[in-house]
């Protein structure tokens, strides 16, 4: 697989995979060189998807204001809510460095679309910084990621932490109410261990909200406002979500103890390649290209592509369809044994036995 680039898993159960790091062949170094910004197309991504993002909001405001029917509103704010997502991913790239040459250009902007994304800049970066570090870590989980336990975990721990889980793993809950809870809620105080700079960012971000929230009472009114944020931002959070989850929460994705935790096999083997049509991929800032991504967080979400296009090894990453991406949402644990994520279904003969 890969030209020998990504060891085999071993085939036997309970077996660890030898303590040997992937290689770094030369295409490696060849990659480095997207991820390099182009001032150019950093500039027309701003243009495009800001200019997108404000003319839908001027259309729903004439909906609201002109007393079309709510669908034509919820029409147009499904469209935003997926320009969000782009606006998200240029948020994402701000915060490693990447979207711009200059540090401080990519703050401001970081700043600036965290406040339309209702995400602290500073924080967000921090907690991001640590998936990088940590994902497919199985004994560094916890900051950044989707809260997976294994099947041991999960058969020990007692009836009410396992309901919680069966809660939050529920993907109508984490995708529906799990996002709202996330953007409008969570979002508005530091997470643990965040610094003085990280939770001044927080402050920043909701002073900015507030001031937004009042220019809109005062201008278009505040119930007019509510209808058009509140179905964009759980529209664009739950489409977030779904991309987030399926980056790392497919069948045979890696995960491994930390002591044999190799960061190159978690890009090509525990990161997806979620292949979208074209559409889809503009929305998505080519973030299906998940496993390019972690090989190198600094390339920018417009090189991911011609990345891909440039390396053959990269072709022979499974790609996940949208299909799959739909039937990954069934899993919840992953079974250290089978050296895979499973759904609930697996252990419910162990479960009866607890």
């Amino acid at each position: 697989m890969m030209n020998g680039i990504i060891l085999r898993r071993e085939q036997s159960v309970g077996k660890q995979p030898a303590e040997v790091k992937t290689a770094k062949r030369d295409w490696y170094w060849i990659v480095a060189n997207y991820g390099k910004s182009n001032v150019r197309k950093s500039s027309w991504q701003i243009v495009n998807t800001l200019s997108s993002y404000g003319l839908l909001w001027v259309l729903m405001i004439l909906t609201v204001q002109w007393e079309y029917s709510y669908w034509i509103t919820l029409a147009l704010a499904g469209v935003a809510g997926g320009i969000l997502v782009r606006v998200f991913i240029l948020f994402h790239d701000c915060c490693h460095g990447s979207f711009f040459a200059s540090r401080r250009a990519n703050a401001i902007l970081g700043y600036l679309t965290g406040i339309l994304t209702f995400t602290p800049f500073e924080d967000w970066r921090r907690k991001h910084n640590r998936h990088h570090a940590t994902a497919g870590d199985l004994d560094r989980r916890g900051v950044g990621d989707i809260w997976t336990m294994t099947t041991e975990e999960y058969l020990a721990a007692p009836l009410k932490k396992r309901l919680a889980y069966r809660l939050y793993r529920n993907p109508v809950i984490l995708l529906g109410p799990g996002s709202v809870l996330l953007f409008l809620f969570l979002n508005r105080f530091p997470s643990k261990g965040a610094g003085k700079r990280e939770r001044a960012s927080v402050v920043y971000t909701n002073l900015a909200l507030l001031v937004i929230v009042g220019i809109a009472s005062w201008t278009i009114g505040l119930q007019a406002y509510f209808l058009i944020q509140l179905p964009v931002i759980l529209i664009a959070g739950c489409l977030g979500l779904w991309l987030f989850y399926v980056q790392h929460q497919f069948e045979d994705a890696y995960w491994i103890r930390h002591d044999s935790w190799d960061p190159l096999r978690v890009a090509l083997e525990g990161s997806s390649y979620l292949k979208l049509p074209k559409i889809l991929q503009w929305f998505t800032g080519n973030i299906g290209l998940h496993h390019i991504h972690h090989v190198r967080p600094s390339i920018p979400n417009y090189h991911l592509q011609p990345c891909h296009d440039a390396i053959p090894d990269f072709h022979a990453v499974e790609a996940i369809t949208l299909k799959k991406s739909f039937r990954s949402l069934r899993l919840a644990l992953y079974d250290a044994e089978k050296r895979k994520l499973v759904g609930f279904r697996s252990l419910s003969d162990l479960e009866l036995g607890k």
